[in-house]
């Protein structure tokens, strides 16, 4: 009886310390609700809850949870009773245990390994890439400039940034000579946003037209990629590419490399999120700037000034300062990765709130990005928030495009650097106008994307 009675207490006490949060008398009544506007249900729930939310949509149950230093407490803090989940799990049927889904010692070691990689001297030499593609691009819109015909940007610059990746990750060109790698990448990108935006996925053994799709492009990919490094093993085809860079790095604990296989995840990680998150971006960029032509007119005399004609130099991107604010203030209103999912190991507590053991926990940079708290009219695009000295008014976990913690995103330089070097070369040749009648707005799939895209009337600058 003793026993009994303690348990009851305890259980009282988990009761008193459950989150707020809707309840659904439905099975999938979460699903039915969030599904049509997912970020916007997000916002109502953080106005309605507070910073912590239980949401138990059958057959799971995760808690969602907004302020920053209960944010900063999953991804840094308490990290290790978090690994990334069931949801995030979803991507290794293409990428394998890369960065992005790897757990534990393991990606650790590949942390390790991959790190030097990444460090800003290194991608610098990146930079002539990045300006050659964007010059390629820019003379194909030339014909169009001043036309009566709308362009849209997504599909622009999603080519432009395949072609940047493919080029620094192992020499070749996505979009051009190996067109068809680029093809089969898209057409697997469309599998894994089919599969992120369903609960229940149908094992790939099971031979229908979206799965055969998806392995024959998996399977054009692994030729390529195998054979890239088959050639670089036997001595072949000298680079000064990530993936060249990737083969010599060492653990410096240890002194072991890569194997093929863990270089192979590494490439389609690498791949995946290089293009993909920076394509958006920019396109939310030339939206935005086209709604707010005096930041577009600041923005295109400090290009002006600095590079006085000439494309953009290593030199010359840290001179491009408030072309990084646009780009910042972009990643904060439409941060590229709009929710953060974990998954508990052990039983925990956020804000006071008891969290299970194996029960998810969503992190929403976009509901944080827009909290009134740490962002006056959040709904403003303002780049001047990203002064140093408004950045340092703000708790660190206030903005995170790129997550935070260990697993901050290793390519967070590399894109920041892409992103200013491609902003700051349009802007110099055109300004992009906004299509009359063409309505824009967010579209939650692997990445948050532009709705219908993204359509523009060209003019010279």
């Amino acid at each position: 009886m003793a026993l009994h009675t303690a348990a009851a207490c305890d259980a009282s006490k988990l009761v008193a310390r459950v989150a707020p949060g809707p309840r659904y008398r439905l099975p999938f009544g979460f699903f039915m609700e969030a599904r049509p506007d997912p970020l916007g249900y997000l916002q109502r729930v953080a106005q309605q809850f507070g910073d912590v939310v239980r949401i138990g949509a059958w057959p799971v149950l995760f808690h969602l949870a907004y302020h920053p230093e209960h944010i900063k407490y999953v991804l840094q803090e308490n990290n290790r009773n978090y690994w990334k989940g069931d949801l995030i799990g979803k991507a290794k049927a293409l990428i394998g245990d890369g960065l992005f889904t790897s757990e534990g010692d393991f990606w650790r070691r590949q942390r390790r390994i991959a790190q030097p990689s990444f460090h800003r001297e290194r991608i610098a030499r990146f930079a002539a890439i990045m300006a050659d593609a964007t010059t390629r691009m820019l003379d194909r819109w030339e014909p169009q400039a001043h036309g009566p015909e709308a362009i849209d940007v997504m599909p622009e610059l999603s080519a432009l940034t395949l072609s940047v990746v493919g080029r620094a990750l192992f020499g070749i060109d996505l979009t051009g000579e190996a067109a068809d790698v680029g093809h089969a990448m898209l057409e697997a990108l469309e599998f894994l946003t089919h599969r992120s935006m369903h609960l229940i996925d149908l094992p790939l053994t099971i031979p229908t037209p979206r799965n055969r799709r998806f392995l024959r492009a998996r399977a054009a990919l692994d030729r390529v990629v195998y054979a890239i490094i088959a050639q670089r093993r036997s001595g072949g085809g000298a680079a000064e590419d990530l993936l060249s860079m990737l083969m010599e790095a060492r653990d410096p604990e240890t002194g072991e490399g890569m194997s093929d296989r863990q270089l192979r995840d590494e490439v389609m990680t690498f791949v995946l999120a290089g293009h993909e998150t920076t394509a958006v971006t920019l396109a939310w960029v030339l939206h935005l700037l086209a709604q707010s032509p005096q930041c577009a007119a600041l923005l295109r005399t400090e290009v002006a000034g600095v590079l006085d004609g000439r494309s953009p130099t290593l030199a010359a991107i840290p001179h491009l300062v408030y072309t990084r604010r646009v780009v910042e203030e972009t990643l904060r209103l439409y941060p590229p990765v709009p929710v953060v999912s974990r998954q508990s190991f052990q039983a925990d507590q956020i804000g006071g709130y008891d969290i299970p053991p194996n029960s998810g926990v969503m992190l929403s940079p976009y509901v944080t990005h827009r909290d009134p708290r740490f962002w006056g009219e959040p709904e403003r695009f303002d780049p001047d928030r990203f002064t140093p000295e408004r950045c340092a008014e703000r708790p660190r976990f206030a903005y995170l495009p790129f997550g935070g913690g260990p697993r901050l995103c290793i390519g967070n330089e590399f894109a920041l650097m892409e992103a200013q070097i491609i902003l700051a070369m349009i802007m110099q040749r055109y300004r992009l106008e906004a299509a009359p009648g063409h309505r824009v707005e967010p579209e939650v799939r692997v990445t948050l994307r532009p709705r219908n895209g993204v359509k523009m009337l060209l003019r010279a600058a």
